[in-house]
């Protein structure tokens, strides 16, 4: 029997054995040394997802703070960290093959401390240019590469009988970053309690507060991957190779379905603080006002879709990930109609008149409810899609070759390093949906936010529709014609 290379991981911290699909190897010390690894990878991936999403519930409270910024100004803020992590993340899974993954989870940790310094040094200046602002906020897209990176490590770690699980728990800690933000800013900056359970901090809201909160832990993260993770030395590959998986057609379909489940997630999040802010009236200038405070329900969204991919990855390695995948869709279609339906209740700017406010606020728990249920059938999607991926390529793998052979090992070791690079391509795609949410929230050809909430909405309804069918079409059908050639009866 077989175990990890621990000496070599001790003095150069690269594991030159590594064969997860090995039982033997497997049980006599793989799986400890994966499991340390995927800790501390959650732990900065986690911190990545929070510097990336700390716009999200800061620009809410910039108008408190003296800047002059309109809705779409304050929208574009929040999505432009989504667009430059969205690019970021093709680099980011390349980066693994040719540093090792504990290399690079050192380097993209020390980086957060560019956005988390800058973000300090802005918003105690109210003179700032909008434009600073904008540059700013778009290095907090340094934090949305740190997920390519970590999953396509992680993915090299596990045996394809548990990466589901493996992907979706890695994923689920760094997207429960988001919910974390979102819920303890406020409370970092002194601008609100939990609830009210814990008191707002009576000298004003102080901003820069949760950036040094956030430096110091990206330090923590840095040290914690130096001492705790390890490079697979079985890791490597080129450019060249990895970058084979942008002809194929599987990655641009997978990539196409993530835009519905990762990017609705993302996007949604960084969205939700001033979707509840400009459609549920918050009385101003004080945010404890009787009025629905943002600040108390914007991080509900990302802690339902956090907690529930995991799950999805779970239920993804028992029934298909493609199965799992069309329900959530179907979930998604569903709830998000009734989001629309509550807002079709509401009357437009309720500040005009305190009675119209009171009753659209009546709504309000309709749609946070409807809304929590969206969250929570992105965070199935996104970890059933998750589980497809490598799926799809050991299935190509398999088909290929005969069992037993040494042409089957090397192709599945081939698969998962192709599976890894799709994982980054897939995701670098599936985030812009991140960029282009806010966006359409904001649309400046339309005046009215509510009306431009409303048709944003049924926009995404339509787009998950023809996402449930996509998966459908290519992994579920199976006509008789094709069913040879066909990944439907793969259980992917």
């Amino acid at each position: 029997m077989s175990t990890p290379a621990a000496d070599t991981r001790r003095t150069r911290r690269w594991i030159e054995d590594w064969r997860p699909e090995d039982p033997d190897f497997w049980e006599g010390g793989g799986r400890s040394v994966a499991r340390r690894n995927l800790v501390w990878s959650i732990f900065a991936e986690h911190l990545g997802f929070s510097v990336w999403l700390i716009w999200s519930v800061s620009s809410a409270f910039l108008v408190a703070q003296g800047f002059a910024f309109t809705p779409q100004q304050l929208f574009l803020l929040v999505a432009l960290p989504n667009l430059v992590g969205s690019l970021l993340r093709l680099p980011y899974t390349f980066a693994v093959p040719k540093f090792g993954g504990r290399n690079w989870t050192m380097a993209s940790a020390a980086l957060l401390l560019i956005p988390t310094l800058g973000f300090a040094y802005v918003v105690q200046r109210p003179e700032t240019p909008y434009w600073v602002f904008c540059a700013i906020a778009a290095t907090a897209g340094l934090g949305g590469g740190n997920f390519a990176s970590s999953m396509a490590n992680i993915n090299f770690f596990y045996p394809s009988a548990k990466k589901g699980a493996a992907l979706g728990l890695n994923a689920a800690g760094g997207n429960l970053g988001v919910a974390l933000i979102q819920l303890f800013l406020p409370v970092i900056v002194g601008g609100a309690g939990i609830f009210g359970l814990v008191k707002a901090a009576e000298g004003g809201i102080d901003l820069q507060r949760a950036a040094w909160v956030y430096a110091g832990l990206a330090v923590v993260a840095t040290l914690a991957a130096y001492f705790f993770m390890d490079n697979l030395g079985t890791a490597k590959s080129s450019p060249r190779e990895q970058l084979q998986v942008v002809r194929k057609r599987q990655t641009w379909i997978m990539a196409f379905l993530y835009i519905g489940t990762f990017g609705s997630f993302i996007g949604y999040s960084a969205a939700m603080p001033l979707l509840i802010k400009l459609n549920f009236w918050v009385p101003e200038p004080s945010p404890l006002g009787t009025g629905i405070y943002f600040a108390y329900f914007a991080f509900l969204g990302a802690l339902v879709g956090s907690a529930t991919r995991p799950f999805g990855g779970w239920l993804a390695d028992r029934v298909g990930g493609a199965k799992v995948t069309l329900g959530a869709f179907g979930a998604m279609v569903v709830f998000t109609l009734a989001v629309l339906w509550t807002l079709m209740q509401l009357t437009p700017n309720p500040t005009a008149d305190p009675a119209i406010a009171s009753a659209n606020q009546s709504w309000f728990p309709w749609f946070l409810a409807f809304f929590l249920c969206v969250f929570a059938a992105t965070g199935v999607g996104n970890g059933s899609t998750y589980k497809m991926i490598p799926a799809i390529w050991r299935t190509e793998a398999e088909r290929a070759t005969t069992p037993g052979t040494p042409e089957r090992t090397a192709a599945l070791l081939a698969g998962t390093k192709q599976a890894s690079a799709a994982i980054g391509v897939i995701g670098a795609v599936g985030a812009i949906g991140g960029f282009l949410i806010p966006m359409a929230f904001s649309a400046p050809w339309v005046a009215d936010p509510m009306s431009a909430t409303k048709g944003a909405f049924l926009v995404f309804t339509a787009f998950y529709v023809v996402c449930g069918a996509v998966t459908w079409a290519v992994y579920l059908r199976r006509p008789a014609e094709v069913r040879a050639k066909s990944l439907a009866g793969a259980g992917i």
